[in-house]
Parts: C-alpha cells; structure tokens; sequence
C-alpha cells in the first residue's frame, strides 16, 4: 500500500480503515531504511500514526507542519515523496536527517534545535491571518523540548492571539495504561467538538454579566476538567487543552484532529506515544535505539567484536570521574546529553553532584555560574553547537564575572550525518573575542586530558573543544597533571614554512609537512595565543600556515595574523579552516577532504600559496600582515 503514497493527495484518498495497513507499512519502510543507513529510530517509530492522521487531516503543504528538534521526520518525509530517497538518509548528497526547507516544500521549516516548533508555527498562523488565508500552523513538540524556556516564551505570545495555531505535545516518557487510552478517547473527543465549545462560549457570554456567576462558573469548569483529565497549565496560557490521547490510535486521533479543525483559538493537543513503537528491541531500549548506526534488525544491535578506540567523549567521561574522585567542588552539568556528552558513569558514582537540566542551555551555564559564585567548579558539557543557544548567558554571566566554569565543548568542528545544523563551525570564533575566556584545542586523546585538567586549574571560564570520535589512538593516560596555560609546543622543525596546527589538524600537518619539510606547531590554546612562539616562527620561516577545524572567519588563524599585526611583523600567512558556507551531511573524512582538511588537502594549498608579489605601484605587499 504504501508504494501507492507519493503524496499525502494519495494518502487523503484512503478510506479509514486502511489506514492501519499503511502504518504498519511506514513503519517496516521506516526500520528497513534506518538498519542500513543509520539514523533516529526510536523516535520515527513513534511518530507513524501521528504523521498518517496529521496528513490525513490537514490539507499540508497549504496547512503548515512544524516538526521540533525534526529526528522525528522520517514518516514524514516517505509520505511527501521521499520514499525512494530513503536510502540516501544522512549520507552525502542525499536526505537530511532533520527537516529542510530546500529539500521539500512540506518541509516548512528547518529544524535540529530544540524548542523552535511554537514559535515559528504561530509565526506562521499570524502570517496567514494577515494574509486572509484560513490556513492552519501545527507545532509537533516533544515532552523534553517543553522544557525550554523558549517553547513558554513562545506559548505566553500565542495564547492572546486569535489565530489557527494547534500545538501537540508528544509525549512519549510515559506509557498509557487502558483506561487513559479508553476513556480520554471519548473525553478528548467530547472536549474537541463543537458542543462543548460552544456551550462553553454561550455560557461565558450570558454570564457575563453576572461577574460573580461568571467566576463560579470558570471554577467549576477548572475543577471539572481537572477530575476527568490530567492537570493543566496550558490553558493558563490561553490555549484550549485536549487529551491526553493515544498518539497510536488512529481512531482517536482523527476524529480529534478534525473535531479541533473547526475550532478558533490556540488549541493544545496532548497525545502520548512510545518510543520505539512496534518493534520490541527498540521499545525496550530506546536509548540506544535513538540513534544507531547500521544493524541487522532481526538481530538488532551487537556489540562490536573488537573493543573500538575511546572517543573523545568517553576520554572526557574518564577524566570527569577521576576528578571528581579527588575534588568534592566538582559539579557535572549537561543540557538533557548524559549518554550523548559520556556522562553516564558519572551519574551513577557522584548521583549528588550530577544535574541534567533538560534541554534549557541558557539555565545550564547561569546555574553553573551560581554555583560557581559560591566555590564550586561546575564543568558543564555541552555540544559545541547548543553552547551558541546560552551565548548570552556565557557572556554576561560567567566570563563577565570571571567564574572559573569548565565547557566540555564535544562535536567540535564537522560531525558528519548530522549536518550543518549539528556543526561545531563557530566556538573559537564566538569565543576568542569574549574576555577572561581561554580556549583549549587539543590535538589527541592525551592532550585531551591534559588540557582539561589545565581548564579545571584556572579560575577564570575555558572551553576544551574536541571533535566528535575518536582520535588517532594515543593513549590518555590515567594521571590529572596539567601544561602550562597559553603555551604552545614545537613537534618538527623544518624550513621555509612553518604550520601552526589548531587541535586535531595536527596530525595530517604532520604528513603534510613530511613531504613539505615544513616546521609544525601544535598550538594547543586559541586563546591564550602563545605569542612569544609565533613571533619566533615568523621570524625564522618565510611563511605561516594556520590549520583549523573551525571557521575561517574570526577563527585561530585570524587571531595569528592580528597577532603579527599587533607587532607590525609583514609576514605572508595562509589560514587553512572551514570555509565560508554551511557544509552539509556526509561521512566525516569525506567532508574534511573536500574541504581541503586532510594531509593530502593541506600539502596542496600550501604548495599552490605563494609569498605576495610587490604591488611596484604602492609599495605594499598583497596578502601581508
């Protein structure tokens, strides 16, 4: 059946009751594609009923979807169109994993981030109003994305308005017992027809003007509503609250979507679903199940055979429990990414000094801050692209008060499947022009450890950036011993050019410069520059290369040659980074090497620069700092 849907004008054309067929369908296409490409499961799993009734329904692309976070598209995207596309998910110059708006136009909005739905679907609806379009605006939003403030702030603005906005809640960290999914059925049903509402208004409007009548009677509804569904604030927010209801039960969901069609205002339906859905191995744990790679899934997933090298995430996690063992000040911090930020073992040894905020970036690094004020050394783990979400709070109330915070910045530089909107592109250059902040770059999982240990000693904010994976194998080590601040090493010397390598770059500089016989330079710190090294470089080598997995732009690199400037040194420089675009999904050693990021990459750029011509006209060298 479902090789028939190339559209949801397919799908509309179904009668009721086949329905069912098709979900079952979409989900086997859903596992079947995920199991060779990798990808969100657990999550699409439990969207398929919802994703079937809400095209159903609604008259999309006219009608708007906004999906939150968006790893929960995938049945989505198979009913738009997509389906033979599938097995290009993630990898390069195929699907997106997330939703996007070049890619589809029932892709409305572009998602990755948490907590955007709301605001970007009453966006929508207003728009529409002002327009004179009777379109509906959807957000779909998940329990954990209700946790930001953001989604509130977004609801606090929508509740005064009259306009055709429906937010849905999925809630899947709870499971329905039968008699929630049997009796809110019919209650969410009654609750989302036109007779309760309009008996409701009619009763407002007469009573009215009868003030104290009219406030017994809203009370009553408040206590009524409060005895046969759970308790709500969401209508305290001016929305008009329905369920919760079985995000399974096409039979519920249907008659409720189209009940709430014809309804004005903001309405706010709560479904639950479960992660996982219809595929045990996944129901059962859907932690790992979120995001696998490739599996077998009759088997499921297996343990790898051969014990993998440990990532930077797992170094990271090592080293937070080692420390915390011998310093009680410790506090571990992590925006809703325990397994994710390799925080799991720290959870269970120091249960007491562990917080999972949800996801609410902001809070995490002010809360970091309070605790910091009152002596404790918070070390907040954070993707390097969900730090950008608390940049304010990083600047005003962290580095401006100089607190001694730790940011464990994981998935530094490119993160591969995930894209663009995962990328960790921007820290060194939204980090270096914040004062009182340091930024550490290390170069492998040594140097990991060491350098966060160095972070942990100061007692002024630094961010240890580290890439997603594993690096080239050196071994950590088990000690807390740290280096100096802002000092840089000499791993080869050579002549003529001279690379200074920003983190884990180093290593195919190091090729490079094999066949180059150029000097390397592991720069460790972004920030403190060790300046006393790159003058000293400059002034024995002709030219200076600049490596980094980051930004070009206000990156390392340029922090070099303002430092040349700074000293009025004219000297050729080439900064060697990410270029000036977003740089989208696709195996990772890939990527680099498109970008010109790999050995091979740099020892051409570096052959192909040449020292500036004089400008006989000006007098000035092109190209010099």
């Amino acid at each position: 059946m479902l090789e028939s849907i190339h559209s949801p004008l397919d799908l509309r054309k179904l009668k009721r009751g086949d329905l069912p067929r098709l979900a079952a369908d979409l989900r086997q296409c859903v596992l079947d594609n995920v199991s060779q490409t990798g990808g969100h499961l657990s999550s699409n799993l439990g969207t398929v009923e919802l994703t079937v009734a809400l095209h159903y329904v609604f008259n999309t692309p006219e009608d708007r979807i906004v999906w939150d976070v968006g790893h929960q598209t995938y049945p989505h995207k198979i009913l738009t169109g997509r389906r033979e596309r599938m097995p290009s998910l993630r990898q390069l110059g195929g699907l997106s994993g997330f939703p996007r708006r070049d890619e589809s136009e029932y892709d409305t909005f572009g998602t990755a981030h948490s907590s955007t739905s709301i605001s970007a679907a009453l966006g929508m609806a207003i728009a529409a109003r002002q327009k004179g379009e009777s379109r509906h605006a959807i957000a779909v939003i998940g329990d954990g994305a209700m946790t930001a403030g953001m989604a509130f702030e977004a609801m606090n603005n929508a509740g005064i308005e009259d306009c055709k906005l429906l937010v849905i809640l999925n809630d899947n960290d709870m499971s329905i017992s039968p008699p929630v999914g049997a009796l809110n059925r019919y209650l969410a049903q009654l609750m989302s027809g036109s007779f309760y509402s309009t008996a409701k208004n009619m009763g407002k409007n007469v009573l009215k003007s009868a003030p104290p009548l009219f406030e017994l009677a809203k009370r009553f509804e408040q206590h009524a509503k409060g005895m046969v569904v759970p308790a709500t604030m969401f209508e305290q927010f001016g929305f008009n609250y329905i369920g919760p209801i079985d995000g399974h039960d096409l039979d519920s969901l249907i008659p409720t979507l189209e009940n709430i069609k014809q309804l004005q205002g903001p309405q706010f339906l709560h479904v639950i679903t479960k992660k996982g859905q219809g595929y045990r191995l996944a129901e059962d744990d859907p932690v790992n199940y979120h995001g696998p790679g490739k599996f077998d899934p009759k088997v499921g997933l297996v343990p790898a055979v051969k014990p993998a090298k440990p990532s930077f995430m797992h170094i990271f996690g090592q080293w937070l429990c080692d420390m915390a063992a011998v310093d009680k000040r410790l506090v571990g911090i992590t925006p809703a990414m325990r397994e994710g930020s390799g925080m799991v073992e720290f959870h269970k040894r120091f249960p007491d000094r562990y917080y999972d905020v949800g996801i609410a970036e902001q809070h995490a690094i002010t809360f970091a801050a309070g605790l910091a004020c009152e002596g404790l050394k918070p070390v907040v783990a954070i993707y390097s692209t969900f730090l950008q979400r608390g940049y304010d709070q990083l600047i005003h109330d962290v580095a401006l008060q100089n607190l001694p915070v730790v940011f464990a910045l994981d998935r530094a530089g490119l993160v591969g499947a995930d894209g663009a909107t995962h990328a960790g592109a921007y820290d060194i250059a939204y980090l270096r022009c914040i004062p009182n902040m340091s930024i550490a770059c290390p170069s492998d999982e040594r140097e990991c450890r060491l350098l966060l240990s160095t972070a942990y000693a100061q007692n002024h904010p630094v961010a240890v950036r580290y890439p997603r994976g594993a690096g080239v194998g050196v071994d950590a080590g088990q000690d807390l011993e740290t280096v100096t601040l802002g000092k840089a090493e000499v791993r080869r010397v050579g002549q003529g050019i001279c690379i200074l390598a920003f983190g884990t770059l180093l290593y195919p500089a190091l090729e490079a410069a094999e066949k180059l016989n150029a000097t390397v330079v592991n720069m460790r710190w972004a920030k403190p520059l060790d300046t006393e090294m790159i003058l000293k470089m400059a002034a024995s080598h002709d030219r200076l290369v600049t490596v980094e997995d980051a930004c070009v732009m206000g990156g390392a690199g340029s922090a070099v040659c303002e430092t040349l400037q700074t000293a009025r040194i004219l000297k050729s420089v080439l900064n060697l980074g990410l270029a000036d675009q977003f740089i989208e999904h696709g195996d990772p050693a890939k990527l680099m090497a498109m970008q010109g990021l790999n050995a091979a990459g740099i020892e051409k750029s570096i052959r192909s620069f040449e020292a500036p011509k004089m400008d006989l006209a000006s007098g000035l060298h092109e190209s010099l700092v």
